[in-house]
């Protein structure tokens, strides 16, 4: 199997060395360029032929931004990865290059102590994304428990008895990619929809605030990063914040947010089977999971629960997803009631959670006729 080509393009000097280091000792990759701006990227692009780029967001000439929408436009199916500071200001740019068709992002190593622990993090961060955008995923596939989607439908389990459950919640988990596909999400929702959503977006802090104010702007649902002891409202959507896994508890017969820095699962804090237990835990078989483009399998036991317990689940395509590896995940499971892709994804939420409610038209007063 051929190395996967990697562009670096930073203006620093010492970054560019400290990447090329790490992603050359990987037998998997090669760098095959390095570039100290957009402008001489883009010139090096035709020539070196990189399955992928990894882009500074501010450097001078031409800023990642500006690269990122070039490259978009002339190279439409190239990874590009951004590199971004765990600032305010490098949060926002970040989120502004995703939406112009960045694939993915690493934040860059701060006050990390040593060159040693830089490294490290980046082995940690950036080369399974490198990986998981070019197709070789590290994360080895699951035993499947059904050959095809199909076979969901006939396979025996709770939701046979209590497949008419009125749905109580949505929750949704999303990685690579998310902050686009949930932009593309959250406007399909009306604003009078009758119950809570709650997500868990692979970010970190700072990103997942500015993800929820965003996300608010685009939808007529309330959209807020979820804050703890907090009451789940319908028609809410709860993002939980970065580096704290997010649950929902029942206290008495309020449903409350509530989070922790308990150890990460699938190397993630928040993460989707987190959420999707404690989901399972308090509305049962009126969960309704989906999940959404991403790399790994988080989420994966989160939605074997929700299936046991006689939810549904929904899962993105292929084709629509940056990254099949969430979903993909779920669906070669056999987990999920549908596939579908991201622009079906939305419509199908609201159909299935009016399904079993009163439709609302048909309670206002008739004028009397005379």
């Amino acid at each position: 199997m051929s190395k996967i080509r990697v562009l670096i393009v930073d203006d620093s000097v010492v970054i560019r060395r400290i990447v090329s280091d790490v992603l050359t000792a990987d037998p998997e990759l090669e760098v095959v360029g390095t570039a100290a701006n957009g402008r001489i990227a883009l010139a090096k692009i035709p020539q070196v032929n990189p399955d992928i780029v990894t882009l500074d967001v501010e450097m001078p000439e031409m800023d990642g931004l500006e690269t990122v929408a070039a490259i978009r436009k002339l190279y439409p199916r190239l990874p590009v990865i951004m590199f971004s500071t765990l600032t305010q200001r490098g949060a926002a740019t970040t989120l502004d290059a995703l939406t112009l068709g960045a694939s993915d992002y690493v934040t860059k190593p701060a006050n990390v102590g040593s060159v040693s622990a830089a490294q490290q993090s980046l082995r940690d961060q950036l080369i399974p994304k490198i990986k998981g955008l070019c197709g070789r995923p590290e994360t080895p596939a699951p035993k499947l428990m059904k050959a095809s989607i199909d076979s969901t439908r006939s396979r025996p389990s709770v939701r046979s008895s209590i497949a008419q459950s009125v749905v109580g919640i949505v929750a949704i988990g999303v990685s690579t990619g998310g902050p686009n596909a949930l932009a593309a999400l959250m406007p399909g929702f009306p604003a009078d929809f009758p119950v809570p959503i709650v997500i868990v977006q692979h970010m970190p802090p700072v990103f997942t605030r500015l993800l929820a104010d965003r996300l608010g702007s685009l939808s007529p649902l309330t959209i807020c990063e979820a804050t703890p002891g907090e009451e789940v409202h319908a028609g809410r959507v709860y993002v939980a914040p970065g580096n704290y896994h997010m649950i929902v508890k029942r206290a008495g017969s309020v449903m409350r947010i509530a989070t922790n820095q308990e150890q990460p699962e699938n190397s993630c804090r928040p993460a989707v089977d987190v959420l999707f237990r404690s989901v399972v835990d308090v509305y049962g078989a009126a969960s309704l999971g989906v999940i959404l483009t991403g790399m790994g399998q988080d989420g994966l036991h989160g939605c074997e629960q929700i299936r046991e317990a006689g939810g549904q689940i929904i899962a993105q395509d292929e084709a629509t997803s940056v990254v099949w590896g969430m979903p993909g995940f779920v669906t070669r499971a056999g987990l999920p009631d549908q596939v579908l892709p991201l622009s079906g994804i939305a419509p199908e939420i609201v159909r299935r959670v009016g399904k079993g409610r009163p439709d609302p038209r048909a309670s206002r007063v008739m004028p009397s006729i005379k």
